[in-house]
């Protein structure tokens, strides 16, 4: 154990200069004259499952996220090593946020909301507590138009912008704020197809730098149910998950899974050469099947409340994840559009909640990504007249 702990320090001390460094390519020929690159393959694999297996959690995580960025060889077996959220529960890299969620459990984590900037933060919560530091994972900020309104979503708290390289997609609603899509930056899938943008334009055009990742990929259509009647009770939504076919939920299932950023944000990552790929083409950063199947694609609803009569609210149970009431507060199952109900249909498979003032908890499994999740939470945040 003392051998693995220098080399952790060791790891850590030569990533952290990694960061500074810009240069990706003189770091990663430098790192691959060292001695750890010249370690025998057998005993750098033991070393990485041993690193791999003991950190199971942040921040001691970063230890794995650290062996990533020591040298290439370091970097492929790593990557081999670490397993994608769907099936070891556990988010290390970035991409892991476009990955689906684990298949036998909720992954917890928290929402924090700055009402003075309009921008909204996900983090992974740490402990089983309501509220903790946590790791952050995504950003976004809310943007106004005359006719519409949408938040960008990005891997930088800092940086939310749509020319920026940590951009990963934007959410966008309609006039009435009733219903949304959900656009991705990179294809969710080989046949995925861009839609057409004013970002696209200018990136056409060469008003901006071409390395600009202004993909629009649609992957989710949110809509809220109109509540003509001025009928009391909690919103009505439904998804339609674009990207991800209904036979996801089914025992076998398989959604669409990235792997790898795109050229397009690799390329703004210089300080993390565990980003880099050799090749660009889609079919390599992608998995999974298309969510054009005949089956169709999957439907998620908001699971209904039932009204308490000694509370006088509609009420879900939420296992402790929310202790405010709220119209935002909802779970969604999938919908069985396509067929009679089975136990899939009654798992929870994002569910929202308030705890406090400008927090709240966002649990969500497969086949959802933790970027498709907190874009259809965003969405509730938004004023709904015409649904309330």
């Amino acid at each position: 154990m003392t051998i693995i702990r220098s080399i952790i320090q060791d790891m850590r001390s030569r990533s952290e200069r990694a960061v500074q460094d810009r240069a990706v390519e003189a770091i990663t020929d430098g790192l691959s004259q060292s001695c750890w690159a010249n370690m025998p393959q057998e005993l750098l694999r033991e070393v990485l499952v041993r690193i791999e297996a003991s950190e199971s959690a942040w921040p001691p995580r970063k230890s794995v996220a650290a062996c990533a960025g020591v040298c290439r060889s370091w970097r492929e077996i790593t990557r081999e090593i670490v397993k994608a959220p769907e099936v070891s529960g556990k988010l290390t890299f970035p991409i892991s946020v476009k990955q689906p969620g684990p298949r036998d459990s909720l992954l917890q984590c928290f929402i924090k909301r700055n009402r003075s900037t309009q921008t909204y933060f996900l983090f992974l919560s740490l402990t089983n507590a309501l509220a903790d530091d946590g790791k952050f994972l995504l950003a976004a900020r809310k943007w106004r138009r005359p006719t519409c309104t949408g938040y960008i979503i990005s891997l930088d708290a800092d940086d939310m912008s749509k020319g920026s390289g940590t951009y990963i997609g934007k959410l966008r609603s309609n006039f009435l704020g009733t219903k949304f899509t959900i656009f991705d930056g990179q294809p969710p899938h080989a046949g995925a197809k861009i839609t057409k943008s004013r970002s696209t334009r200018l990136v056409n055009s060469k008003q901006v730098s071409p390395r600009v990742p202004a993909g629009n990929y649609p992957v989710a259509h949110i809509s809220y149910e109109l509540n003509v009647l001025g009928s009391r009770g909690p919103r009505r939504m439904q998804c339609s998950m674009d990207a991800i076919p209904s036979s996801a939920i089914e025992p076998g299932g398989a959604a669409p899974t990235q792997t790898e950023f795109s050229v397009s944000n690799i390329d703004f990552f210089p300080s993390l050469p565990f980003f880099r790929s050799k090749s660009s083409r889609v079919e390599n950063i992608l998995s999974g099947p298309l969510a054009s199947q005949k089956d169709g694609v999957l439907v998620l609803r908001n699971k209904a409340p039932r009204w308490h009569e000694q509370l006088q609210c509609w009420c879900l149970n939420f296992h402790g994840r929310v202790t405010v009431a709220s119209v935002k507060n909802f779970q969604l199952v999938a919908s069985p559009e396509n067929g009679p109900a089975g136990p899939q249909h009654e798992k929870i498979i994002l569910q929202f909640g308030k705890v406090g003032k400008d927090l709240f908890t966002m649990d969500y499994r497969y086949p959802i990504s933790a970027f498709q999740a907190f874009a259809i939470c965003l969405s509730s945040f938004d004023t709904k007249i015409a649904c309330e």
